[in-house]
């Protein structure tokens, strides 16, 4: 049975494996004969030396050389897309189109270039400059990087592709990716077509290493190692919890985006007068990727009434003619049903048939379910428990007041939604809950779905706990994810010519800077 190496400070060699695993076809649940290691502890006491080494590299290298690197892996990419698709597409059953072609990928690649301008532009580094005091500060590149990434998002959030990834390389940083076991096949591919634009270009050895899948105790041992700068997680919240256990108690930095039921509540204008595009976009939200998105719509806050019953028999309907998508693991199937079932013994009614399907592929019935207002603010840990997949709650609320009792009990959210009435209907009771929403989620959104999320300087893909572990920062959008692997550095009356250039009195490099509290353009 073949066996894959590990990518280690350049070289591809045999792993120090403890033992081996095998990725899943999702669309028949059977293991695709392909065996990847475990890596012990060796394998990533080798990779962070190596890396170590990197680091010390790419603090003198020059901006563009890594700005160069980005884009050549994003040029390699597309060139190599089929490949790309047909791996994950096996790994994963997700649609090779358009999901992964044509929207994923180009995605991947478009982020890599934004990346890449912004190492050469360096903006993320936010350089400060007091001339009275002759003090002077900037963010630098933290150390290396740790990225464990996701099943859901192969390329756009893959550990040695995604956007953590070129988050990290942007700011300076070498990364060791962690492959998911989901699709290690797809990330090897990345991995090797990253070591190829790293060769290209002349960018350190060890500035992308891959090891498949390590022990529990080997990655709380990675993440707290005081080698590494920081790490990147997106996943599960009990396993980045458990990695951020460990290094908290190390004093290590982690950055986490976990789970989210990213609430979206309809007024009564909206339900009376814009039901229909609510029923369709609600659904297809739901629905798309079998509901498999870290932004799609867990709740649903309904006003009680004939607008919101009727709104909510429609969704119901659509979502028991909806095909049951494939989910990406053996065990989200279990996940769902298990959610659903804990929140049928609390009250919650189920609206959709419990229908058997085919044995093999891995997927779940669509499923929506009901609690009313105060079902939930009784239970509000249960009623928010995440159903990764095709599944979501509908909350009946019987007035405004009702509804802001709920959102006060909320959890962290990446997002949250508010459909209103276009004629202003709505107005009065948007100011109230407005208020409220905003405190509890990372982007506010009105009138749409929140499951799309454009790669935009002024996007925020955060939130506040437990939707990721530190508020205040985002995975999506550059300059402002590098910022996550940078460490503040002052230079006190430091000379001239031995400063970095973007805190130079006379800068070559266009860049905005905060210079004695004016932000003003760098000389060019």
């Amino acid at each position: 049975m073949a066996e894959h190496k590990i990518l280690i400070n350049g070289v591809w060699r045999v792993a120090d494996a403890e033992r081996y695993i095998q990725a899943n076809n999702p669309t028949t649940g059977e293991a695709i004969a392909v065996d990847y290691p475990v890596s012990s502890w060796n394998d990533c006491d080798a990779a962070l030396s190596a890396a170590t080494g990197a680091w010390q590299q790419l603090q003198t290298l020059e901006r563009e050389v890594i700005a160069r690197f980005l884009e050549a892996y994003a040029e390699r990419i597309e060139h190599n897309a089929p490949a790309l698709v047909e791996m994950a597409h096996l790994e994963t059953g997700l649609p090779t189109s358009p999901r992964l072609s044509d929207v994923e990928l180009p995605r991947t690649t478009g982020q890599l270039r934004q990346a890449a301008q912004a190492a050469r532009q360096a903006s993320w580094t936010m350089p400060t400059i007091d001339t009275q005091n002759n003090i002077r500060s900037m963010l630098q590149g933290i150390g290396p990087v740790a990225v464990f990434g996701p099943n859901n998002f192969p390329f756009a959030f893959g550990s040695a592709s995604g956007g953590d990834f070129a988050a990290a390389i942007a700011a300076g940083n070498p990364v060791i990716a962690k492959a998911n076991s989901s699709h290690p096949g797809t990330t090897r591919l990345f991995a090797e077509l990253a070591q190829q634009a790293a060769e290209q270009v002349g960018m350190p050895k060890a500035t992308v290493q891959l090891i498949y899948a390590t022990s529990r105790e080997t990655g709380y041992k990675l993440v707290s190692d005081h080698r590494l700068g920081a790490t990147g997680f997106t996943g599960s919240r009990n396993a980045g919890l458990a990695l951020k256990k460990a290094a908290d108690e190390a004093g290590r930095a982690i950055f986490l985006e976990l789970s989210s039921v990213n609430p979206v509540l309809v007024l009564n204008g909206a339900a009376q007068n814009h039901g229909q595009t609510i029923i369709d976009e609600f659904t297809m939200s739901c629905t798309a990727s079998a509901g498999q998105l870290c932004t799609k719509p867990g709740l649903l806050i309904v006003p009680t009434g004939q607008a919101g019953d009727s709104l909510v028999a429609a969704i119901a309907d659509k979502f028991d003619c909806a095909p049951a998508g494939t989910l990406l693991g053996r065990y989200s199937a279990e996940q769902i049903a298990e959610t659903a079932a804990k929140l049928q013994s609390i009250g919650a009614q189920r609206l959709t048939p419990q229908s058997e399907l085919s044995r093999g592929r891995f997927c779940h019935p669509t499923t929506l379910l009901s609690v009313t207002g105060e079902q939930f603010i009784a239970q509000p840990q249960i009623c928010q428990s995440e159903m990764f997949g095709n599944a979501s709650l509908v909350i009946r609320s019987e007035s405004i007041e009702q509804t802001a009792a709920i959102i006060s009990q909320l959890e962290g959210n990446l997002t949250g939604t508010i459909y209103s009435d276009q004629s202003g209907l709505d107005d009065a009771d948007y100011s109230v809950l407005e208020r409220l929403l905003r405190e509890k989620v990372g982007r506010l959104i009105n009138d749409k779905m929140p499951t799309g999320v454009a790669v935009s300087s002024a996007m925020n893909h955060g939130g506040p706990f437990p939707s990721t572990g530190n508020a205040g920062v985002t995975a999506v959008g550059f300059p402002a994810a590098s910022k996550r692997f940078g460490a503040l550095k002052c230079f006190d009356n430091v000379r001239e010519h031995r400063l970095p250039d973007v805190l130079r009195d006379k800068n070559p490099g266009e860049i905005w800077r905060l210079v004695d509290g004016q932000w003003t353009m760098a000389d060019l």
